[in-house]
């Protein structure tokens, strides 16, 4: 299968990778090979000959008027694009739960670019994912005041990117499915105990304060929002955050 990717960061390199080794004929291309998803430039180009587009991008500004932007104005020409390329299946990688936050400006963005997807020409699959063990880090920082980490106990179900990248490798191989996929870690976990357990393993000396009103990226959080949806049989991944932490250390 001839596959573009859109997007070369942690998960768009390795699931290139991975249909790569399978012997599929993978390009991954972002800003620095002329793509500007927003403007439209260099997508028609790329895409021509294409059996399935992967959408793996992300927006570099998380303002919520940019966010939005970039969703949809990104989706847009990707999707015209595809159209008069006659791709036959479109991937994109979106968030578990993201429409049960809509105090989230990026979740509503994330819930646009379904939204286009679904209503676009081209035959479709969406991959909701729960947040990635990789950005624990990051969800910590931001939430960071004089020293001491404010994390509410709300739960997140996270999952090990190279597990994300197998259950994405899946979908973008086999036939369109024309619905949602949700795919989660093991466990579900405060991100308050992701970020102590985290610190324990990199000894990080900044303390760790459970704060229900901490919220998550704008949004308060409770113990269900960014977890599997019931009834959506999801697909559990097999790496455990404890395995994670133990492999990183």
């Amino acid at each position: 299968m001839k596959i573009v990717i859109f997007g070369s960061g942690l998960i768009g390199s390795q699931v290139a990778a991975k249909l790569t080794d399978a012997g599929h004929d993978v390009k991954a291309l972002g800003r620095a090979d002329g793509i500007d998803i927003t403007t439209g430039t260099g997508i028609a180009e790329a895409v021509e000959g294409a059996d399935v587009v992967v959408d793996l991008t992300n927006s570099p500004s998380w303002s919520d008027e940019d966010v939005l932007a970039f969703f949809r104005d990104g989706t847009g020409h990707i999707l015209a694009a595809e159209a008069k390329a006659g791709v036959g299946h479109h991937v994109i990688l979106s968030i578990v739960g993201a429409d049960r936050l809509p105090d989230s400006g990026y979740m509503r963005a994330k819930v646009a670019q379904e939204d286009l997807v679904k209503a676009g020409p081209i035959p479709y699959t969406i991959v909701r994912s729960t947040q990635f063990f990789e950005f624990v880090a990051g969800i910590a920082d931001a939430g960071t005041t004089d020293g001491a980490v404010h994390a509410t106990p709300g739960h997140l179900q996270p999952i090990a990117s190279r597990d994300v990248v197998s259950h994405v490798a899946e979908v973008v191989t086999a036939a369109p499915q024309n619905g949602t996929v949700e795919i989660a870690g093991p466990e579900p976990l405060g991100i308050d105990e992701l970020v102590r357990r985290l610190f324990l393993v990199t000894g990080d000396k900044r303390s760790v304060i459970s704060d229900p009103e901490a919220g998550y990226f704008g949004a308060k959080l409770d113990n269900s929002a960014l977890t599997p949806t019931p009834g959506a049989d999801a697909w559990i991944a097999p790496t455990t955050y404890d395995a994670w932490l133990a492999e990183k250390a």
